[in-house]
């Protein structure tokens, strides 16, 4: 007997009365951010970081991660919204990027920790882990939405998508590869790792000076990232239109290799050279 399971999404809507639609995605963020500031909290108070501090940081945050997000896909999308640029502010529509959320949620810390005078890397370590959950716990949206999903397939587990979201050179496929769930688990891991060095290093077993965590979640994750989205059939493409980048180059991948080398760096000035990562608040710690 051959295990299988085929993933089908009930759809993107909770429930619906009248004109008040409560959408899956929009009740996962709201899980993430909750489930990211519990942990967050928790891991902050064992570095001493002022619960109220990361409290709020988090609505920041979130606001500067969506402008983030919805900026580089429509930058890297803009031939979509060229003939009706007010379409780029209809953001409910779909189309965000991870890694412009990353940009923003960066430059929001950066702007914050200026604002309250607290040091960045150590605000961020304790970020990292709960960044990791929230998107563990945020691509199951894509699930329920039916999109951001793979090529097709005929593993034991699959994802059915509706026709009506198939893209037109697969229509006649039924089961895709399920990458909302191998990067929802790859990110579990990532958070799971990030857990076991935070406890480590507060049991003095394993030394994590500021920025070390951040720079592991750099590399963990974008590893993750490059081999799934070489999966994905609606990547963002540097020179063409997907499925099939020109030249194989697929933005997420470049950008995921870029951040691999700046962890990599990033752990080698503090380990290698036994420095501290310059601070972009303008405080040391």
């Amino acid at each position: 007997m051959s295990l299988s399971f085929a993933f089908t999404s009930p759809g993107p809507l909770v429930f619906q009365l009248g004109p008040l639609a409560l959408r899956w995605y929009g009740l996962l963020i709201a899980l993430a951010v909750l489930a990211g500031l519990t942990l967050a909290t928790r891991l902050g108070r064992q570095r001493g970081i002022e619960p109220a501090l990361i409290a709020d940081l988090l609505p920041l945050l979130v606001l500067g991660a969506v402008i983030g997000a919805r900026a580089y896909y429509v930058a890297l999308e803009w031939h979509q919204y060229a003939a009706n640029p007010a379409e780029a502010l209809a953001i409910w529509r779909g189309g965000i990027a991870i890694h412009g959320a990353l940009i923003g949620g960066t430059l929001t810390t950066i702007l914050y920790c200026r604002w309250r005078r607290q040091a960045f890397w150590p605000l961020l370590d304790v970020l990292m882990p709960a960044v990791a959950l929230g998107q563990a716990i945020g691509r199951w949206g894509n699930f329920f939405n039916s999109e951001a999903f793979g090529l097709p397939t005929q593993l034991p587990w699959k994802l059915r998508i509706p026709l009506e979201n198939r893209p037109a050179e697969f229509i006649e496929q039924m089961y895709f590869h399920p990458t909302f769930l191998y990067e929802s688990l790859w990110n579990v891991g990532v958070c799971a790792l990030l857990l076991v060095l935070f406890r480590l290093g507060q049991r003095g077993r394993l030394s994590l000076p500021a920025g070390s965590l951040s720079c592991v979640y750099l590399m963990a994750y974008s590893t993750g990232r490059v081999w799934i989205e070489g999966l994905r059939i609606d990547p963002l493409c540097l020179f063409s239109q997907p499925p099939f980048c020109a030249g194989g180059l697929r933005m997420a991948q470049v950008v995921s290799l870029l951040l691999i080398a700046l962890g990599a760096l990033g752990l080698w000035w503090l380990y290698g050279r036994r420095g501290s990562l310059p601070d972009p608040s303008g405080l040391s710690r």
